[in-house]
């Protein structure tokens, strides 16, 4: 196996194993889950995405191979919510096919087999790759939620209501909210004071490892074979449909190089932990969605060196 995508994912597999150990161990119980998730998204997440954010100049950056990815994963968001129907689990598999780890995976990775001009371009991806793909999803979910309250007869509104609500709910939120944040404060020319930017950073740091234990720790609690098959099909859809369409759109729209090889390898990455945290959070696929992250994560180690194979060629 090539050595930077095992010492990319080793850790992922890593944290995700210590989580699980700690409640065969008898450290964690079920009822504290959705506590530490609630730490994790309304804590740590948002202190790495605006700390993130609040050093993007979009004036800076080249979206054209980014335009590319987001085009492709658009693409199969929109399918795999057709295939599962509008609703809050529909939404949240369809996230699942779609967003990668491009954190705690990529970076490493990126940087080990393509160096500094690949990290340029990762980096580029990164800084919109939460706030169009977690924003969208918060829409969905929102309106969703809506929807079935609605045929639940607990709520009776007109449409534009509802998707004006959908957008509120999804504008202040755990997620956009501070990628919007960051993204103006970038804009004053402002800097963070020291203090202030350790304190972030700190946390930032926290929340990969952090939400890689309650996935494993969720594990723990989820019978894998039960939704094994669930796994394997969402897993398939983000570490070669995923992939395979970038390459292809790639291709067609003239990308080439470097810039399509780092696209390609980024939609073979596994299943991003944010993932996860959003079924907990509308309690929508919640054990399908942790066992595809586990399962995507194991299939990685087969899947990304293809795809670097591939890119290396493109």
């Amino acid at each position: 196996m090539n050595a930077a995508v095992f010492s990319s994912l080793f850790p992922v597999v890593f944290f995700i194993s210590l989580g699980y150990a700690s409640v065969r161990l008898g450290w964690v119980g079920r009822q504290s889950v959705r506590d530490i998730s609630n730490i994790v998204f309304l804590v740590l997440s948002p202190a790495l995405l605006f700390r993130t954010m609040s050093t993007v100049h979009p004036e800076d950056l080249d979206f054209g191979p980014v335009l590319v990815y987001f085009i492709a994963a658009l693409a199969i968001f929109t399918v795999v919510i057709l295939a599962h129907g509008f609703n809050r689990a529909g939404a949240v598999m369809a996230l699942a096919g779609t967003f990668s780890n491009t954190v705690m995976i990529g970076v490493p990775l990126v940087g080990l087999a393509f160096g500094k001009a690949g990290l340029t371009m990762l980096f580029t991806l990164v800084s919109v790759h939460s706030l169009i793909l977690l924003t969208l999803v918060t829409v969905v979910l929102e309106l969703a939620t809506a929807r079935e309250a609605a045929r639940r007869g607990e709520a009776q509104r007109g449409i534009a209501v509802t998707v004006l609500k959908a957008v509120r709910n999804g504008i202040l939120h755990p997620v956009p909210l501070p990628i919007v944040a960051g993204m103006l404060f970038a804009q004053t020319g402002w800097t963070l004071p020291p203090v202030l930017d350790q304190s972030l950073q700190m946390l930032g740091v926290g929340l990969g490892p952090m939400a890689l234990l309650v996935v494993g720790i969720t594990l723990a609690f989820t019978p894998i074979g039960t939704h094994l098959r669930g796994a394997l099909g969402l897993s398939a859809i983000k570490t070669v449909l995923h992939p395979l369409a970038v390459l292809a759109l790639g291709w067609a729209m003239g990308l080439s190089g470097l810039p399509l090889g780092v696209m390609v390898v980024t939609a073979a990455l596994p299943i991003g932990a944010n993932v996860f945290l959003f079924s907990q959070r509308y309690a929508a696929a919640e054990e399908v969605v942790t066992a595809s992250v586990a399962v995507s994560t194991i299939a990685g180690l087969v899947t990304v060196p293809l795809a670097l194979a591939i890119a290396t060629r493109v």
